[in-house]
Parts: C-alpha cells; structure tokens; sequence
C-alpha cells in the first residue's frame, strides 16, 4: 500500500494551475524528486501534499486516510516536513530545538527522557553538530540552521519526509551528506521521501522518481531512469541540456553562455 496518495488532485495559486488530475502513489522505499522552474508551485503542492494547505479539488491520503481526517499529533508521527526556509526566531539552544521533533511521540505534559536526548544528540552528531548542543540558535549561521531543521526531522522519525529544497544554504559536502541520509530513510521498506530539488543532477544520483511540473497544471511522473533525459529536462527549464556519463550515473550540463 502508498504511503501516500493523490487523487485527482488540483492545486493553484490564484488564478495559475499548479498541477490538474494529479494522481500520484509514494510507495514505501522509493525517493521522490520534485522538478521544476522557480515559481510554477513546488512548495504549494509540497505543502497540499502535508495537509497545510487546501487543494482546488480532489484529496489527499495517507495510508487509507484522508490527510485532513487525522489528529495532527497522530500525522506528525507518520509525516514530517521540512520547510523551505529556516528561521529561529526564539532563543533556544540547538539541542531542545533537535528535541522537538520528539513532541509528537509524547503525552501531554510529558517530558523528554534519556532515549529521547539520546536521539537527538545522534542527530545532531550525523549532521556534524554534536559540538553545538549548548549554542543558542539564533547565533548559527544558514547552514548551520539548515542541518539543525534536518536533524529535527530526523529526531521525529517519521515515516515519509517531505521536504522544501533540503540543500539550501549547505555546501558541497553537506549536501551529499544529507541527500546520502534522506535515500537511507527512503530505503527502509516502510518509510518514503518527496524532496523538492532544483539540482537536476541530485536528483538523477539520489532519487528513485521524480515528477515535473512543466506549467499550467501539466505535469508527468515517473522512475528517474524513464523521466530524466535531454528532451525532458530542456522543455521543464527551457534551457538546452547535454547528457553526460558518470561513475555515479548520468549528468545533465546547460549549455550556452
């Protein structure tokens, strides 16, 4: 069974068609990559898709469930978002910040106890701020935020992240690293990932499908092996693109100057 599930979804922003018809089916161990130009609506479906916003029609399930029927407390401790940008703005220290993504597995008035901080410090550790735990959050840099909200994710331990541009602000290094983490989650027989990416290249090395969004509610999906090709990826960016072989795969290069 999907873990998640569209049907007949539409999503806009205004008068502008996000997507239309938009059947869709995560299934547990795949990664999906979204695709498309800045503005056509990534983060409004992202967002449809995690039951903050309403769609235009149709209906979003997970599991067997519609997505706006579940408790919310519940739906954390099945789905967990990262958003697209970052910002702490209350002064809290990055170990209770990584704590948070434990409030869904608590009762009320419970705190957190020794297997808790345990999770969070191996977060914070896996995104290479175990040196941290003290510092405030309002002093860390954008990256620094970047891996702290991943690690947060990380702590809830849901079973599908959705996730708004997950490489933001990280460098090369961090990158890999986090996208390596996210196709570790989405390998396990009983979780999934849909991350929204600009880079065409991460998501031919990481992802198992992505789906484009080409404008005006049109839209195609599929595994990367079928989806991800020059003609494709020219009519998604309206840029020319070259294929090129990899150790790790094939990679798509703009040309022109």
């Amino acid at each position: 069974m999907s873990l998640l599930r569209s049907e007949n979804l539409h999503v806009r922003i205004g008068g502008i068609r996000v997507v239309e018809n938009l059947d869709l089916a995560v299934g547990p161990g795949e990664f999906w990559g979204l695709l498309g130009p800045n503005g056509i609506g990534k983060t409004t479906l992202l967002k449809c898709l995690a039951g903050l916003d309403e769609p235009a029609a149709g209906q979003v399930l997970l599991g067997d469930q519609p997505i706006g029927a579940l408790p919310r407390k519940l739906l954390a401790r099945h789905l967990g978002m990262l958003q697209q940008h970052t910002v702490y703005v209350f002064d809290s220290s990055v170990i209770q910040t990584a704590l948070t993504g434990r409030h869904p597995h608590l009762g009320y008035w419970e705190r957190e106890g020794p297997h808790d901080v345990e999770k969070a410090q191996s977060a914070l550790a896996a995104v290479d701020l175990e040196g941290f735990a003290g510092r405030s959050v309002t002093g860390l840099s954008g990256g620094e935020a970047r891996r702290l909200a991943f690690a947060t994710l990380l702590v809830q331990e849901p079973d599908l992240m959705l996730l708004d541009e997950p490489t933001n602000h990280l460098d090369l290094r961090h990158q890999l690293r986090i996208m390596r983490m996210i196709r570790v989650h989405a390998g396990d027989t009983n979780r999934s990932a849909f991350c929204a990416l600009h880079d065409v290249n991460l998501a031919a090395r990481y992802c198992s499908h992505v789906l484009m969004l080409f404008g005006d509610g049109e839209w195609c999906a599929g595994p990367c092996a079928d989806m991800l090709s020059e003609t494709s990826l020219e009519r998604l960016y309206d840029c020319p693109v070259e294929r090129l072989e990899s150790a790790t795969g094939p990679r798509f290069h703009p040309l022109g100057s």
